[in-house]
């Protein structure tokens, strides 16, 4: 256990040495899939779900409220979940966010789905009309029995952990949490300082997206397959562990090249060869 931790506290370097796959296996997380790597807009649900159950997976996460109850309907049949949907939003603008989040919200009641909140691109100090729309949502949210997670991306105004967790500790809500999206920390040049960021995030983390990954200044030189690419992502698994994360880990598939079925499966081997339980958490 010692060797493990030491892993997880000297491998934040840009250019970090493979994983020891020797050290102990890491603690049960559920694993699910990003749509955006399981034939989005061409694949139907049912396939979808179907080809992440044969392998193992969780369930999805996705983007957007289109079609969500045969989403729900095909995902349920197959007793797999879906962890979370990506929803913009735009507290500059007069359509603040999707407008069928309402009845998604609806469906979703009861699934503990996350609904996973972008902060768009804005010039200047949002703060306060940032915390307002991030209430709005939390507030319709709650009706639901669902929370709402900040989900950091490159280039919005919520682009970082540290910048989910300021807005985040000024909503006053019990139902809001953040997201460490591993590629767009890595973008934004973060790596050196990833045990402080996990640290303070920790108790606030409702999900994780990790991938295979050689640190780069674009999505494209960043995100790989799990299990290529030269930075630790165990490592990382490792830190989140030693933090006392025990949440749902996601698997970025944004952009990948090659079949989808294919890439799935070799990310399932990378996570079963780290000792994670294929299927672990169940529905």
């Amino acid at each position: 256990m010692k060797s493990a931790l030491a892993l997880g506290l000297c491998c934040w370097c840009l250019a970090g040495a493979a994983a020891d796959l020797s050290s102990p296996a890491i603690p049960a997380h559920a694993f699910f899939a990003f749509d955006n790597g399981v034939g989005r807009g061409q694949w139907p649900p049912a396939r979808q779900a179907r080809a992440l159950k044969e392998l193992s997976y969780d369930g999805i996460s996705y983007n957007e409220t289109i079609d969500l109850a045969n989403r729900l309907a095909a995902f349920r049949a197959e007793g797999l979940r879906i962890f979370a949907l990506y929803i913009h939003g735009f507290p500059d603008k007069p359509v603040r966010y999707e407008p069928g989040l309402t009845n998604a919200i609806r469906l979703l009641k009861g699934s503990d789905t996350i609904i996973w909140l972008t902060i768009r691109e804005m010039r200047g100090l949002h703060d306060a009309e940032t915390v307002k729309l991030v209430q709005e949502v939390a507030d319709l949210a709650v009706g639901s029995g669902l929370r709402v997670a900040l989900y950091p991306h490159k280039g919005f105004y919520v682009a970082t952990a540290e910048d989910a967790l300021r807005i985040l500790n000024q909503t006053g809500r019990t139902n809001v949490g953040l997201t460490f999206n591993l590629c767009h920390e890595l973008i934004a040049g973060n790596a050196d300082r990833f045990a402080a960021i996990v640290k303070a995030s920790a108790p606030h983390l409702y999900l994780v997206s990790i991938n295979g990954a050689d640190p780069g200044t674009t999505n494209d030189e960043t995100i790989k397959v799990l299990g290529e690419g030269t930075f630790d992502v165990r490592g990382f698994v490792g830190m989140l562990n030693k933090a006392g994360y025990r949440g749902p880990i996601g698997l970025q598939c944004f952009n990948l090249k090659g079949d989808p079925q294919e890439n799935l499966k070799r990310s399932m081997a990378t996570w079963r060869r780290w000792g994670a339980p294929a299927g672990s958490a169940g529905p």
